[in-house]
């Protein structure tokens, strides 16, 4: 992508402030959507983005700025500026790149191109039309079928010069249902670092069914009764309640500067034994996995809580050098107009001892949450808000009547102290998720899971 000569001139100038570290990442991508409205395509979009970022380091303090300007003058502006705001002094030091070649553990078959719009298009029509086809209650449905194609380079003062290609693929569908009165929804959005072999073992047609049978649930739901219960949460997207409440409490962000409620807990029980927490870049094909992460380090599997006890936290450069613990390849920026923080991968529950049916047959009364929706947390706290996009009651150890409007609230601690049963059905699900370095990719899992004394809101 650059000239390796002319990057280490760029790194050298963005030292020459006195920084002690340097790095510079390149990136060029490609994003194409394709939207469905209405019964018809309604939009065809292309992007390409391209820019790079420099970062220069001095003890603790990073200064980051970012150029289009890919040409050796406009870098080397762009490295000025951040040699001046750095400060310090001056650093005379000789910088030679050495090439690393990472394996890719994510190989692409079918390569999202100009040449497959109709093809891409074909698919999204497919699934949107079996949604529609569903029931006679869908009155409207939208799908959007989206990939991403990422090439970048990371370079930097201590010797490192490697690229990367990555190509993820996604589809999301929703449905409206009505009855006349009132208007319900349902969707369905799966995806995976793949091409467009994605869809070879994702049926356009399931997704879109998938979509509008939950709309169809929740148009004939009751609302769900509020108060302090017991609940099951399904496996798969489920996930996404401990990657909210837990999971960006064990990102160094906040561990490092002390705003995170698992500051300090290295080491200690923090959660019932039943419980082991997974963050896997590693996973071939998975929504949040790559081979290395935006700071050049290659993708790994990080232990986070082990039966219970609290064993890493997911760790940066910049959260390394404040904690005085090793790099865990948890780097991540949405693009070069970022500066990189800890962010999470695939993070999942591992299964359990617990028998699904078990859990389920527990339960005199509760709630059965089999697909959970968006909400909010702060991780200083813990403190968590969640919808539940499809949620049932269980009444003496059956799953009953749906119902909708219910949400869970509580704490992160709350949730780790109160799982109790953890079933033997894991699996992942695929969301975005913002934080100070933008929105990347994740993906978030685990078996069904029992937890007592949750407050859930409803009427």
């Amino acid at each position: 992508m650059l000239n390796r000569h002319i990057l280490e001139r760029v790194l050298l100038r963005a030292m020459s402030g006195g920084a002690d570290f340097a790095e510079i990442f390149a990136e060029r991508s490609r994003s194409s959507s394709i939207s469905y409205v209405d019964s018809r395509i309604e939009s065809i979009y292309d992007n390409t983005l391209s820019g790079v970022g420099i970062r220069a380091f001095l003890g603790v303090r990073t200064v980051y700025a970012s150029t289009t300007d890919i040409t050796e003058e406009g870098l080397m502006l762009c490295a000025a500026s951040v040699a001046e705001a750095i400060g310090g002094g001056r650093a005379d030091q000789n910088i030679v790149l050495s090439e690393r070649i990472t394996p890719n553990i994510h190989p692409v078959r079918i390569v999202p191109s100009d040449s497959l719009t109709g093809f891409a298009a074909d698919l999204l029509k497919a699934g949107c039309q079996a949604a529609a086809g569903y029931d006679k209650r869908i009155i409207q449905v939208q799908g959007r079928l989206m990939t991403n194609d990422r090439n970048i380079l990371i370079a930097n003062s201590e010797g490192l010069y490697i690229t990367d290609r990555s190509v993820r693929t996604r589809i999301a569908i929703s449905a409206i249902a009505s009855d006349g009165t009132e208007n319900q929804t349902g969707s369905a959005s799966p995806g995976a670092l793949m091409g467009l072999e994605f869809f070879e073992e994702h049926m356009p047609e399931e997704i879109g069914r998938r979509a509008a049978e939950q709309a169809i649930t929740n148009l004939e739901a009751v609302y769900c009764r509020a108060g302090k219960m017991t609940v099951a949460i399904e496996s798969g997207f489920g996930g996404v309640l401990f990657h909210e409440a837990c999971g960006h409490s064990l990102e160094a962000t906040s561990v490092a500067i002390g705003a995170s409620q698992m500051a300090g807990k290295l080491g200690q029980k923090i959660a019932n034994e039943k419980v082991t927490v997974v963050d896997d870049g590693t996973i071939p094909g998975g929504w949040g996995s790559m081979n290395i992460d935006d700071e050049g380090n290659p993708a790994r599997r990080n232990v986070l809580i082990e039966n219970g006890v609290l064993k890493s936290y997911m760790i940066d450069r910049l959260g390394s050098r404040r904690m005085g613990l090793p790099v865990t390849g948890n780097s991540r920026r949405e693009n070069y107009s970022f500066e990189p923080t800890s962010r999470m991968t695939n993070t999942f529950i591992l299964n359990g001892p617990d028998r699904n049916e078990d859990i389920i047959a527990s339960i005199e009364y509760g709630l059965y949450a089999k697909e959970m929706g968006g909400g909010s947390v702060n991780p200083l706290t813990g403190a968590f808000n969640f919808s539940v996009r499809e949620g049932y009651m269980i009444r003496n150890g059956k799953i009953c009547e749906a119902v909708r409007g219910a949400s869970l609230i509580g704490t992160g601690s709350q949730i780790l102290e109160n799982i109790d049963m953890v079933g033997q059905n894991q699996a992942c699900g695929e969301g975005m998720c913002g934080s100070r370095s933008g929105s990347v990719p994740v993906g978030v899992g685990q078996p069904l899971i029992r937890m007592t004394g949750l407050t859930v809101g409803g009427r």
